[in-house]
């Protein structure tokens, strides 16, 4: 029960710090460390990770919207997509083996990282008042198919090929691609994690628990420091974060 705890509260700290900061899904850290150290399923550990990904995207949404970073009509169409794909991802996960969906949540994690460090966004407000409105709600749909599926499939890609979208694809500043990033995630996380739990069963209670208040925690932290955080500081940051635990549950892969 210790080891649980104490694996469960540091995923906590690494999920909530990356969804606060920087949108990401708590699933890119909860999902490979329970599959690493605690020898859980990985259908199992997503199901557990998207659960976690409920409140503390649903916070982090909250505290960016009150400081003007959350564009919710275009967030919406999105949304739409991603919530009808994500079943559709979720279904096609449980029938995937264990390692395929481990392995791919931790390459993620590491090459997201690198990307946030060698290339941080620096997109402005103003730029990306410039986008075409029925060019950027198109964009929106094809994203949200994409995004959608990759939820449901493995969690981990869900909130990354979010961002990268919102900010690489449709031209979003940073802090507001994170703010509708996570207001999306609120809803996908909550019907992809349902969707698991039908499926494959409810998961293990007190690892649930100890994922959901430990994420909530920190993400709820990080939202109120990142709205008042330089761009380049924030990118960084999170790419340093994700790139050493990416690197270190790759190592742990390799050698035990």
């Amino acid at each position: 029960m210790i080891l649980k705890l104490a694996v469960c509260f540091i995923a906590g700290i690494g999920a909530g710090l990356g969804t606060g900061f920087a949108g990401m899904s708590a699933a890119a850290v909860i999902s490979p460390m329970l599959i690493t150290f605690l020898g859980f399923p990985a259908y199992e550990a997503v199901g557990i990770a998207l659960a976690s990904d409920v409140l503390a995207s649903a916070v982090s949404a909250y505290t960016y919207g009150k400081n003007k970073n959350l564009d919710v009509r275009n967030g919406l169409v999105m949304m739409i997509m991603v919530l009808s794909f994500t079943l559709i991802g979720s279904f096609a996960a449980s029938r995937v083996p264990n390692t395929t969906m481990g392995s791919f949540s931790v390459f993620m994690t590491l090459l997201l990282g690198i990307k946030f460090i060698v290339k941080p966004v620096m997109t402005t407000k103003e730029a990306m008042n410039e986008v075409n409105g029925r060019k950027r709600i198109i964009q929106s749909i094809i994203s949200g198919m994409i995004v959608g599926f990759i939820c449901g499939f493995i969690g981990a890609g869900g909130g990354m090929m979010m961002l990268l979208i919102l900010t690489g694809v449709l031209g979003y500043e940073l802090k507001t691609a994170v703010g509708t990033s996570v207001f999306i995630m609120a809803f996908t996380a909550l019907t992809g994690s349902i969707s698991h739990f039908v499926i494959g069963g409810m998961p293990d209670l007190w690892c649930l628990l100890f994922c959901m208040a430990s994420t909530l925690l920190w993400a709820r932290i990080a939202a109120r420091f990142a709205n008042k955080a330089d761009a380049v500081v924030l990118n960084r940051a999170t790419g340093v974060v994700l790139a050493l635990l990416g690197a270190a549950i790759l190592a742990v892969n390799t050698f035990q």
